[in-house]
């Protein structure tokens, strides 16, 4: 174990003394402060965090991925091309803890820079409605502008040994530093005055960003009988190649069953639709959840507006008589909702019934004079906080990190039997199909069906062996504040960690085991 440990240290010191892993570092340090003032979304409060999360940890990710991948294959590859590795294997180590050593020292930095900058990103989100106005951009880019000169001066105490190169490289630190000091006054005369944020801009980030909500669909309508019958109808009547020329059958029950599940979901001028959710658990029972919608019409009205009145809560006792226990709150949409944009509806938690029961009627006023339809994907949705915003952050990062640990043992597998260019290569093909493999399958999928074929049993099986990275994307929950439940932290580390990650190592100390590190001449 001793041995594991000190090849750990090693690796993280050779890491450490890399110019390309200073770099990243420090360009991290420098960007973050800067894109925290610099990334304004859509001049809102909620758009402004949404926007600087979404760019800060992207960032983070890509650049931390990318130092993953050239720490763990460099740090094999030079061992070996340099010969320094037979001063370790001559002593009592095997080649094993040579490995899980590398991979260890890797893993340990990830975490440490993972922590480090994940912080900065926690900690800037939650100072930006708390310190408002300019003095956000002046403190914020003048710690940006004293990292990179204390950066710059300890590059030249470490690697400048020259007086006349120190000199140079103090002149240019010194401008670099008035050039940032420059940026600084100018963004802080330009960058709007955050103080003019209104309480409802508050609460719409409260409610929408610094929060983790979970939320329930409708569940699914079982149409198989009345898209049967359509069929059969058509089918007797001859209207089949009328309406569905050129179809299969199984095309044809396709179409007829999207139909039938829109027509469930429409609703005419003076009718109402009823939807039920059960295990409705809000974290608050003083709190609120929201009621999440978007319209569609069958014809557009000259406003391009729906006016609706809606009812949350039990409804049991309306619909069936029952005795009345909680509220029933009511929301009359007087003013109009816009087509095809989603809206949302506060409504305090306490309407949930004791059993964690829920109901939600819409109902199209005669106003409309036009059917109200709910697109079946993101028609509603019920959303109510099942956690605190630092809770979900925190299974945020544990999402990159699992990112982080499959690609250290990828660049360990690569770095067994290939040269440092080639294992590069390798890695970052990988990366980049893992990072959009819902695209690719996607694209592949409406392929020609010579191609479609070939893609069946070469290319789709290299993606499904690959974890899909743009699925555990942590941004697509953190920016809308969806609830990233434990569930979906421990498929990821399942799949990416225990599955995946393990094989590859296990296959990285096969295939070291039976290479030849140095032949013998005579």
């Amino acid at each position: 174990m001793h041995s594991i440990w000190a090849v750990a240290a090693n690796t993280i010191k050779q890491a450490l003394r890399m110019k390309i892993a200073a770099a990243f570092i420090i360009l991290l340090m420098v960007l973050l402060p800067v894109m925290s003032v610099l990334m304004t979304g859509d001049g809102t409060l909620k758009g402004r965090l949404q926007s600087f999360v979404s760019y800060g940890l992207s960032l983070t990710s890509f650049l931390l991925c990318l130092l993953t991948i050239i720490i763990s294959i460099y740090s094999v590859t030079t061992d070996i091309e340099q010969r320094q590795i037979y001063t370790v294997i001559t002593k009592p180590i095997r080649r094993s803890h040579f490995l899980l050593g590398k991979l260890l020292g890797v893993i340990l930095l990830d975490v440490g820079l993972l922590v480090l900058f994940a912080g900065i990103i926690y900690a800037i989100t939650i100072c930006i409605p708390v310190f408002l106005g300019k003095v956000l951009g002046v403190i914020l880019l003048g710690e940006a502008s004293l990292v990179l000169f204390g950066a710059i001066i300890y590059a030249i105490t470490i690697h400048v040994r020259f007086l006349w190169k120190a000199l140079g490289v103090t002149f240019l630190s010194l401008a670099l530093l008035g050039m940032v000091s420059f940026l600084v006054y100018k963004i802080a005369i330009y960058t709007p005055d955050l103080t003019l944020i209104t309480e409802s801009e508050l609460a719409e980030a409260n409610n929408e960003f610094f929060t983790a909500r979970a939320g329930l669909t409708p569940g699914k309508v079982d149409v198989g009988q009345e898209v049967e019958e359509t069929y059969e109808k058509l089918k007797k009547t001859g209207q089949i190649e009328v309406f569905f020329p050129g179809l299969s059958a199984r095309d044809i029950r396709a179409q007829l069953t999207v139909q039938e599940k829109l027509r469930k979901r429409a609703v005419p001028v003076g009718r109402r639709l009823v939807w039920k959710f059960d295990n409705v658990k809000p974290t608050d029972p003083n709190g609120s959840l929201f009621i999440r919608f978007k319209y569609e019409v069958s014809v557009n009205p000259p406003d391009m507006k729906v006016y609706g009145q809606w009812l949350v809560g039990d409804l049991r006792p309306i619909l069936y008589g029952t005795k009345i226990e909680t509220p029933i709150f009511r929301s009359d949409r007087i003013d109009g909702d816009l087509v095809r944009t989603f809206h949302e509806i506060e409504v305090p938690a306490q309407v949930v019934a004791k059993d964690h029961y829920l109901g939600v009627v819409f109902i199209n006023v005669p106003l409309n004079d036009t059917v109200v339809i709910f697109p079946l994907e993101d028609g509603l949705e019920v959303l109510y906080k099942a956690d605190t915003f630092t809770g979900n952050y925190i299974r945020a990062v544990l999402l990159i990190l699992f990112r982080l640990i499959f690609l250290a043992s990828l660049g360990i597998l690569a770095s067994t039997f290939l040269s440092f260019p080639v294992a590069m290569l390798l890695c970052l093909v990988l990366f980049v199909i893992a990072s959009f493999s819902v695209f690719f399958v996607g694209t592949f999928d409406y392929l020609s069906l010579g191609v479609g074929t070939l893609y069946s049993y070469s290319f789709k099986w290299i993606i499904r062996l690959l974890p899909q990275f743009d699925t555990y994307n942590p941004n697509k929950f953190l920016v809308p504040g969806r609830f990233i439940g434990w569930f979906l932290v421990g498929k990821a580390a399942g799949f990416m960690v225990c599955i995946k990650a393990f094989l590859l190592f296990v296959l990285a100390l096969v295939i070291f085991s039976f290479r030849e590190i140095a032949k013998i001449v005579v």
